[in-house]
């Protein structure tokens, strides 16, 4: 592989960007606008290129492609000054701040032919993989249902709410295994307590056709962490515990809902049982997606209309939060 790649921000997760980038022979060099982290960097990954500044690495022919993994407020900025100067991009979630932003960028890279991805790691997940399987083949049966609970204490932020922080990871997820079905109907509601217009818990409903439902959990002043998608389907249910170590991240529970005297429904608990699936590394795997599209200049996986479809649904869920006073 050439070392054609460069990482634009290494901050926490930038980190884990750096490192993966770096075993895979790809990495070309690094930028962070931060001169404290450069310095810290430095120190700890001596042996990698630096560039002073983001000019070196615009103009420069040798650089194919970016990974951007700066502040989300910086992602639209960034992200059009590399696909205008002719680079492909892999962006974190989310792609932009807004609708409007997200447009242009996909627009920009369709008019220019360069490879826009944006970084929703859980789609990369072989255990999310595993379960979309499982959903095709209708082992579940019919979807009813579908929610997920991101809680943390924490990873608080100023410029962005717990929604856009955290919630498009799994608005992502559940279009995913939805087939990219786009919600009839959305709602939110949720509180700013920390600070006054970010809000520190949503709660996010979707409606679907076929009358499927979920909602979608976010918090950043929970007592403990919790990364859980369940899907509750007419047959079987399934859970994705992404905290869970091992064998235990992916369970089904063959629970059966009999009726007796007609039309009394009864709950027939059973034991859940694990899901076997390819131990692999999300982060390395969607980075080497983004190699592939490079190469083969195919479409990603989570390519900008995949961002935009995201950015859509944040934008009208953020319309029913009405700021809050503090507690």
């Amino acid at each position: 592989m050439k070392k054609n790649i460069a990482l634009i921000g290494a901050g926490q997760w930038g980190k884990n960007h750096l490192k993966n980038l770096d075993k895979l022979g790809v990495l070309h060099s690094v930028y962070d606008p931060g001169p404290a982290s450069m310095q810290n960097l430095k120190k700890d990954f001596p042996h990698i290129p630096y560039a002073e500044d983001q000019n070196q690495l615009l103009s420069n022919p040798e650089l194919e492609g970016v990974v951007i993994a700066a502040p989300a407020a910086l992602h639209f900025q960034l992200t059009k000054q590399y696909l205008l100067a002719g680079k492909d991009v892999l962006v974190e979630k989310p792609l932009a701040l807004t609708t409007a932003e997200g447009e242009e960028l996909v627009k920009i890279a369709k008019e220019n032919n360069r490879i826009l991805m944006v970084g929703h790691i859980l789609q990369y997940h072989p255990a999310v993989n595993k379960l979309k399987e499982l959903i095709d083949a209708g082992e579940l049966g019919e979807i009813r249902y579908i929610y997920s609970n991101r809680l943390n204490i924490g990873k608080l932020r100023a410029e962005e709410n717990v929604l856009w922080s955290f919630a498009p990871h799994d608005i992502s997820l559940i279009l995913m295994l939805l087939d990219g079905q786009e919600p009839l109907q959305i709602y939110a509601h949720g509180g700013a307590y920390v600070k006054p217009g970010i809000f520190d818990t949503t709660l996010t409903t979707l409606e679907f056709k076929n009358g499927i439902k979920g909602h979608i959990f976010v918090n950043w002043l929970h007592p403990f962490k919790e990364q859980k998608l369940v899907v509750v389907g007419k047959d079987k249910m399934a859970v994705f515990d992404d905290v869970a170590e091992g064998k235990n991240k992916l369970l089904i529970y063959p629970h059966k809902i009999d009726f007796i005297e007609g039309d009394i429904p009864v709950a027939r608990k059973a034991e859940s049982y694990p899901v076997e699936f390819e131990s692999k590394e999300p982060l390395k795997e969607e980075l080497l997606h983004f190699i592939h599209c490079m190469e083969t200049r195919q479409s990603p996986k989570t390519d900008g209309i995949e961002g935009l479809n995201v950015l859509r649904i944040l934008e009208k869920a953020e319309k029913y939060l009405i700021p809050q006073n503090t507690l």
